[in-house]
């Protein structure tokens, strides 16, 4: 308890501390207005201190609301700009600007604070990026005057956007508001550049991800670049302003990408040399700005008015179809559109065509991805569901034919050992139980008897009356067979009209009895084909049996048969026992 009572105070006293800090802060002062101006570049003192820096009365300097483009400026590329600072109780005052044409230097009463860029001796200077600025000013800065020199051959020459005498902790915390946005919808467009890449590189519709991958690789590497967060983790304006050209660049090419392949007629080719000529812009301009050929600044202006021309060409293209598109590309095309405007509004403030204000384009890059997810999210529902149907129709599938194939594997595997006549198991079927008997016999060490029958004079039943003629008796036969042998007996016809008998647990006597009885069946029947009568059949047999016959029980059959070679050799129809 005492030591949650002491976190609690010391949290209230750091609480009332914040407080008391923020209220000394003096608020911060919009310095947007009561500049003056003059053209030209100020002549420098014996020490190399320029003379427009000291408070004068020349009647050059004239009044201008924002120190930015002065009127009658007639291929000038130097201004000056100067006012006096306001009195206030400042702790750690700075000066901040959201950016400057091209490059500066500010002094304080003829002492320089601030520079960005560097002039040269002609006062001219290279484009050294642009960032925000904060200039720091000293404690007795109140009442002084601030001139600032600037040199550019841009478009537009001076100050942009704010300009706000704040204390530097203030600037600190506005410059991570501003940077919120952007911080969430920057990452958030290269994630969703990051899946659909992967898509491209893994799944068979390729051109559907790739533009998209591309637009927001683009949009998120613009929105990052321009992020005021992103000064002070890399204070390298020139690095940043060189990714947001790549990615601004880059998001005409997207576009057209992804509007030919919803055509595939003469409107996709012009498509296609609309984003090809921006692709090669894009390429050339980052080139011969890395090359030194050209200030990366003044490719922004060209692309800009390319971008307008390619816009309206794209309208005049899709706008006629837009009834032909489904929901998905009317949103993604309604995504792009809201991105497209906010760059353009960007674009009128950025050149002075509107007023300064917040363009919130990470807005539009935030709705194209929202849209481009919901759309993918809806897509994989889809795709999931369509894979559960395909799944249960080819678990179905697979069942029904494993049934087939297990049906088809059991007939093949009754055809295999079933002799077609007959309906009798084959010799390959008798081979087999003949090794499961033998290993069930030694191993229970019990009787087992092979009585092996063949029918007396079938060859003359042939000749005589033809084969199907045969063929009925070996079918009467194999029913007679059944009729007088047990069902746990094994018969099988292993020839022509040669039959066996596996008898488990039997001796030679119980196979003896069994064959007798058969015969004399027999010696009753007769059989009918195409009006003849045929029979009575009789059989000739021999019987083996184990042990007591022999100590292997796969002798059997070899046994038997010399036995049945016997009675066939002793006048048939009888039954001969194996010694």
């Amino acid at each position: 308890m005492r030591q949650a009572r002491m976190w609690l105070t010391a949290a209230t006293l750091l609480c009332l501390a914040a407080l008391w800090a923020g209220s000394a802060m003096a608020a911060s002062r919009d310095l947007g207005a009561g500049w003056e101006y003059r053209w030209g570049d100020s002549p420098m003192t014996a020490d190399g201190v320029p003379t427009w820096t000291r408070p004068s009365d020349d009647a050059a300097w004239q009044a201008i609301d924002f120190p930015a483009n002065p009127p009658g400026r007639r291929g000038q590329t130097h201004a000056w700009f100067r006012t006096v600072l306001p009195d206030g109780d400042w702790r750690d005052p700075v000066l901040y600007i959201t950016s400057i044409d091209l490059i500066a230097e500010a002094y304080l009463d003829g002492e320089r604070l601030y520079h960005h860029g560097t002039f040269d001796a002609a006062g001219n200077g290279r484009f050294a990026g642009w960032p925000w600025h904060m200039i720091r000013l000293p404690e007795d800065f109140p009442g002084r005057l601030l001139t600032l020199r600037v040199y550019s051959d841009y478009t537009a020459i001076g100050l942009w956007g704010e300009v706000r005498l704040m204390e530097r902790a203030e600037l600190y915390d506005l410059l991570l508001r501003d940077s919120f946005d952007a911080l969430i919808v920057g990452p958030l467009c290269l994630l969703l550049a990051l899946l659909a890449g992967g898509f491209a590189l893994f799944q068979d519709d390729r051109r559907r991800f790739l533009p998209i991958g591309l637009f927001a690789l683009g949009s998120g590497v613009m929105i990052l670049a321009e992020c005021p967060a992103s000064q002070l983790l890399i204070d390298r304006p020139l690095l940043w302003n060189g990714l947001t050209a790549a990615g601004y660049f880059s998001l005409p090419v997207a576009l057209g990408l992804l509007l030919e392949h919803w055509f595939a007629d003469t409107r996709a080719r012009r498509i296609r040399r609309i984003w090809q000529a921006h692709l090669l812009y894009l390429v050339g301009a980052l080139s011969a700005s890395g090359l030194g050929w050209v200030e990366l600044s003044m490719t922004f202006p060209v692309f800009d008015a390319l971008l307008v021309v390619s816009l309206v060409l794209l309208l005049a293209i899709i706008v006629p179809y837009l009834g032909r598109f489904d929901a998905r590309q009317r949103a993604i095309l309604g995504a792009f559109a809201l991105f497209g405007a906010l760059l353009l509004i960007d674009m009128a403030v950025a050149h002075g065509l509107l007023p300064w204000r917040r363009v919130p384009t990470s807005a539009g890059a935030l709705a194209f991805a929202l849209v481009i997810a919901g759309i993918s999210l809806i897509d994989y529902a889809h795709t999931q569901r369509e894979l559960k149907r395909l799944n249960r129709q080819l678990e179905q599938e697979v069942e029904e034919r494993t049934q087939r194939l297990q049906q088809l594997v059991d007939r093949l595997e009754i055809d295999s050992t079933t002799d077609p006549l007959t309906g009798l198991h084959n010799r390959r079927h008798f081979d087999e139980c003949l090794r499961q008997e033998t290993h069930r016999a030694r191993t229970r060490q019990a009787p087992l008897a092979l009585a092996m029958l063949d029918i007396d004079h079938f060859k003359r039943i042939n000749d005589s009356h033809g084969h199907a003629a045969g063929d009925r008796i070996l079918a009467g036969v194999a029913v007679a067979l059944r009729e007088h042998f047990r069902d746990d007996d094994e018969i099988c016809r292993i020839g022509g009209e040669e039959f066996v008998v596996l008898l488990p647990g039997a001796g030679a006597d119980t196979a003896r009895e069994r064959a007798a009885s058969l015969m004399a069946g027999l010696a009753d029947r007769v059989y009918w084909h195409d009006g003849h009568m045929l029979g009575p059949v009789t059989l000739s047999c021999g019987i083996a049996a184990y042990p007591a016959h022999t100590d292997d029980p796969l002798a059997l059959p070899d046994l038997a048969d010399r036995a049945l070679y016997g009675a066939k050799k002793t006048g048939r129809n009888r039954i001969i026992t194996a010694t």
